[in-house]
């Protein structure tokens, strides 16, 4: 079973949970501070793990008018903030081979997004860097797939991956998430992640914008850290509705210091009795 050293802190399926979690999209360095430190201060309190996670560019926006973001060198900029202010590792989204390498020299954890996680250049790229890589399953990808991306990265040499579930496409505007996936993916050896708040976006929904569930996003998170994962990624925000991006899926922040709280007991609990296939 794979472990990865992340500044200290141990990420593996049989670890205490670690929680990847802040805004869809980065807004300034104010901002991402608050979150990233009342994160940080619920997940010190529960004994939860943290990554701060914010998106520099969301490249995949529904429509043409969709906000995109920060920009590369801005985002950086804001992600470096919160590293040296609260000394946390961060992730964040590439979307093209020539980010990878600038990205890694802030980002700890690049994020391939689901929908480029068969784009070879792009892995190939990200495991070059020598950063720990955290691929989103494709909503169009069975989790028995994962292992032909997993080798793409492997072949640099790098072996510091995680994989996540975010749901899979389920008729029109409509995803599924197949709890089966997580221990089927584990089954590799590597850290599964559940993504909990993407996994109850309605892509698209809106028509000019996605859609979301955000009610069932806690239910998403409690079913996967019951069945024993490494990670569970949400995204959260002061005031989803304001928010530029994925609000409609997003748990308000205020919201969370309880959701950790009962995830760590749920984790607790799967780690004492661990499912294998």
């Amino acid at each position: 079973m794979t472990h990865i050293d992340l500044n200290g802190l141990c990420i593996g399926n049989d670890q205490a949970l670690t929680l990847i979690a802040g805004p869809c999209q980065l807004e300034s360095a104010d901002h991402a501070q608050m979150i990233a430190g009342q994160l940080q201060q619920a997940c010190r309190a529960a004994g939860a793990g943290l990554i701060f996670k914010g998106s520099f560019d969301k490249a995949n926006r529904t429509s043409l008018g969709g906000q995109r973001g920060l920009g590369l060198d801005a985002g950086l900029k804001v992600l470096q903030s919160v590293k040296d202010t609260l000394n946390l590792p961060v992730l964040t989204d590439v979307h093209l081979p020539e980010q990878c390498a600038t990205v890694a020299e802030v980002a700890d954890v690049l994020q391939i997004p689901a929908f480029l996680c068969r784009q070879t250049d792009l892995l190939i790229a990200a495991g070059e860097t020598g950063a720990v890589i955290n691929v989103k399953k494709g909503q169009f990808l069975a989790p028995w797939d994962m292992p032909n991306v997993i080798s793409k990265i492997e072949s640099t040499g790098n072996s510091r991956i995680m994989l996540t579930e975010r749901g899979t496409s389920f008729g029109y505007n409509t995803l599924v998430a197949d709890m089966r996936s997580l221990p089927q993916m584990a089954a590799t050896g590597y850290p599964v992640v559940m993504d909990a708040t993407h996994s109850v976006q309605q892509p698209g929904g809106r028509g000019g914008s996605s859609g979301g569930q955000r009610e069932f996003a806690p239910v998403m998170a409690r079913a996967a850290v019951s069945l024993g994962v490494a990670c569970v990624f949400i995204e959260t925000h002061e005031d989803p509705d304001s928010a530029p991006s994925d609000g409609p899926n997003m748990i308000p922040l205020a919201q969370m210091p309880a959701l950790i709280d009962t995830l760590m007991a749920f984790d607790r609990l799967a780690k004492a009795n661990p499912i294998t296939l």
